[in-house]
């Protein structure tokens, strides 16, 4: 784990069943992921892409280094945890990026969840296959 005596900004991140813990330092951008570096831990380009996009918002590119400890879900959940987490982190770090973020939709915890399943079917809406006789 990374420990250092540098000021820190926090953010918690949720998605669907993912939970992500986001520290930001002053640095140079680098990004850690669970321990791993982002090109490492999300293979896939949008992926990256969405957890950078609070950077683009705010104009924040290159200006902090990420510690997040992501928990839960699958890969897609996680990046946008990640997100979210970030976003609060850099809301923390300046209350003026607030209108910018908040614009973009990036400090709204999206609350869209899987659904559950009922009985008498095989998923959540899947009913048995149909068989006249």
């Amino acid at each position: 784990m990374y420990t250092s005596a540098k000021p820190y900004f926090y953010g918690t991140g949720r998605r669907k069943k993912s939970i992500a813990r986001v520290r930001i330092v002053p640095g140079s951008g680098a990004i850690t992921i669970n321990g791993r570096d982002i090109d490492d831990y999300f293979g896939l380009e949008t992926l990256k892409l969405i957890v950078n996009q609070p950077f683009g918002v705010t104009g924040t590119e290159g200006k902090f280094d990420i510690i997040a400890t992501v928990k839960g879900g699958g890969i897609s959940g996680q990046a946008g945890a990640v997100r979210h987490g970030l976003a609060r982190a850099l809301l923390a770090a300046d209350p003026e990026n607030k209108p910018a973020l908040k614009a973009a939709g990036f400090l709204t915890r999206d609350p869209r969840m899987k659904e559950r399943k009922k009985y008498g079917l095989k998923a959540a809406r899947r009913a048995p296959q149909f068989s006249k006789r």
